[in-house]
């Protein structure tokens, strides 16, 4: 990991060196006329090439090493961001065109100084990621939500839509989820909050997490999920799957699919939902809603299905009710005041999460939800707990 983590020397900030383009051309004419080779011998192939061209002109040894993992992470793996994918400290990763490669670390962006040899070989990379998981993009559908096999998300965008060449982005998740105790170290919310939600957890209330981009609304979810008694069959639904919920035994993970055309039929988020209910759930958990498929999700949370969970993107815990009306009035055609008792009726507490400019990642607020007033036609919350401004600090409000 350490020389993972270290400036590649051979290849340097301006990304493959020459030298190291020529042995994988080798390479690539050898593998074509051996077929498919595992790993090991994959590396063998390698460390040949290696020895012949060190003959050429010496490679100083800890050349030697980073050439060879370059070489195989080009070959066999996802290339240049391998290295970054196995850095810890890198929680996301931003590829805009061939030549140009961001990261987050600490929740601040920096060039990693990092290149792909050539569009064609950034293409490749995005096809061998989206393949993985059934996907498929091309020039007639250039975006496409993926995922790897740890679970971090992944966006593409191809040159049809992107006009300096494709767009990737890959938020990582961590090997290991972190639980609510962790998070209350962090500073994320406090004790008193956290029990406060492990208890509601276990009292099987309907928990909606609310967010910006990257403020910890899956980590929040997955740190929830451990309060779930131990007994209870949960099924998650999810456009890409990214929840890693935690000591399920009774556990369905259900994915949406897109059309890939040649018969194979589109499969939604609304689909999921439907045909989770005829699968005896005790809670149903979805990733995200984004659109119609939110209606489905309120009438599974008033049909018995207590404890359920679900995450959406807004700028504050008010406004995503007003977001959940407008995503329920996509789904069917019903007056709002009745979509607005659905929401009364289905959520029990919504959690909004924000994150500062530096980066950390906070819960803001903590709602009750206590039904809808159709005198007023405004929802009765009550404020749990907020973070006031004026000292940073997550505060149980009185009454």
């Amino acid at each position: 990991m350490e020389e993972m983590r270290n400036t590649r020397q051979l290849q340097g900030e301006s990304g493959q060196t020459d030298r190291e383009e020529e042995i994988r051309k080798r390479l690539l004419v050898r593998l074509e006329l051996m077929g498919a080779v595992p790993d090991e011998r994959l590396r063998e192939c390698i460390d040949e090439e290696i020895v012949t061209e060190n003959r050429k002109a010496p490679i100083p040894l800890e050349q030697r090493i980073l050439l060879r993992t370059a070489l195989f992470n080009s070959l066999r793996r996802l290339d240049v961001i391998q290295e970054l994918l196995e850095d810890e400290t890198v929680t996301e990763i931003m590829i805009n065109g061939p030549d140009c490669i961001f990261v987050e670390r600490g929740g601040r962006l920096f060039k990693s100084g990092k290149r792909f040899s050539s569009k064609e070989k950034l293409e490749d990379v995005i096809q061998q990621i989206v393949s993985r998981v059934n996907r498929t993009v091309n020039e007639a559908n250039p975006i496409a939500d993926a995922r790897l096999e740890d679970g971090s998300r992944v966006n593409v965008v191809l040159r049809a839509a992107a006009i300096d060449g494709p767009a990737v982005t890959i938020r990582k998740f961590g090997k290991t989820g972190f639980s609510l105790e962790q998070l209350t170290d962090t500073g994320m919310l406090t004790k008193e909050a956290a029990e406060f939600l492990k208890e509601s957890v276990r009292e099987r209330k309907n928990i909606f997490v609310s967010g910006g981009t990257g403020s910890g609304k899956t980590t929040f979810l997955n740190a929830l999920s451990a309060w779930i008694p131990s007994g209870e069959r949960i099924i998650t639904i999810e456009d890409s799957a990214e929840l890693r919920l935690q000591n399920l035994e009774n556990l369905v993970r259900l994915e949406a699919r897109r059309s890939a055309g040649e018969g194979e039929r589109e499969i939604t988020i609304r689909d999921l939902i439907k045909t989770a209910l005829r699968m005896r759930p005790d809670r149903i958990i979805v990733g995200e809603v984004r659109d119609g498929a939110c209606l489905d999700m309120l009438q599974a949370m008033n049909t018995g299905h207590d404890g359920s969970m679900s995450t959406g993107h807004a700028r504050s815990a008010k406004d995503m009710m007003a977001r959940l009306e407008t995503m329920a009035m996509m789904g069917g055609d019903l007056p709002l005041t009745a979509i607005r008792e659905q929401i009364a009726s289905a959520v029990d507490l919504m959690v909004h999460l924000g994150r500062n400019r530096e980066g950390s990642r906070k819960v803001e607020t903590i709602l009750e939800v206590q039904g809808f007033d159709r005198g007023k036609g405004e929802y009765r919350l009550k404020g749990l707990f907020e973070r006031k401004r004026e000292n940073g600090e997550l505060e149980k409000q009185k009454g």
